[in-house]
């Protein structure tokens, strides 16, 4: 019983920092103005907006977005129904979304393989900008127009995706 309390608060302490909604405030923030009240989890249309479960530790009860999962559709419903501040209202422009940063692991993705596949390309929701083909084949990432949302990783049809993001730590 305690080898296994054990595991758990170390998986809750060790864990990544988790996907936010857009408009989040920084994490540590985040957790201390977040009340839990699931607003922008019962307005998100496509259910993306999930609450972390009790191996979150101190992030219990917040909205988190898993983007294998569901990734976020950039909607902007979620932002003006938060009523404290944990995200922040007055975004009302996806392109100005910094949820987090997508990366690319060469390793795994198809066309680094020589397999033809522009999905994560395709399905970005700033189209051309976020991510771009190098020589029309191999996906790049531009951090800097990267929405974070996780469409890509959504839609990646790597067995384990090749292009996962992260979460915004700054």
């Amino acid at each position: 019983m305690l080898a296994a309390l054990l595991k758990f608060f170390t998986h809750a302490r060790n864990a990544p920092a988790p996907l936010r909604p857009p408009g989040a405030v920084l994490e540590k923030e985040f957790v201390q103005r977040c009340i839990k009240c699931n607003k922008c989890a019962q307005v998100c249309p496509y259910g993306s907006i999930q609450m972390a479960h009790l191996h979150w530790g101190a992030g219990f009860g917040t909205p988190m977005i898993f983007a294998r999962d569901m990734p976020c559709y950039v909607c902007m419903k979620c932002p003006p129904v938060c009523p404290t501040g944990a995200l922040d209202n007055r975004l009302t422009q996806k392109e100005n979304v910094r949820m987090g940063t997508a990366a690319i692991d060469t390793e795994k993705c198809l066309p680094y393989s020589g397999v033809i596949c522009r999905a994560c390309f395709e399905r970005c929701p700033i189209y051309r900008e976020a991510i771009t083909l190098k020589d029309e084949i191999f996906p790049q990432v531009h951090e800097d127009k990267c929405l974070g949302c996780g469409i890509c990783e959504h839609v990646c049809p790597a067995e384990e995706a090749a292009i996962t993001v992260r979460a915004r730590l700054e």
